[in-house]
């Protein structure tokens, strides 16, 4: 995948978390290297369930609970974007 279509998937995976989560925040402002849990985004364990599901039915993939790398899937947007590029049947 190239840098361009990183950058755009990218902006659609923060515009596809902001719609989902309704966030009072712009996806541009989504700080791609920033924590999405707890310190950066500010989110919690509910709202990493919400984006799995919707990152599952966008994208063709699952993201399951019980994945012993969720820690680094969800780690930043930039690393739910790779993530998502890798493994994205959709």
């Amino acid at each position: 995948m190239t840098t361009t279509s990183i950058d755009t998937l990218r902006s659609e995976v923060a515009a596809l978390i902001v719609e989902a989560l309704n966030l009072d925040v712009q996806p541009q402002g989504i700080d791609p290297q920033a924590p999405l849990y707890g310190d950066g985004l500010g989110l919690d364990s509910i709202d990493m369930l919400e984006i799995a599901l919707v990152v599952s039915k966008r994208y063709g993939f699952q993201l399951k609970s019980d994945n012993e790398n969720n820690q680094q899937i969800f780690a930043s947007l930039q690393a739910l974007t790779e993530h998502i590029a890798a493994h994205r049947t959709q």
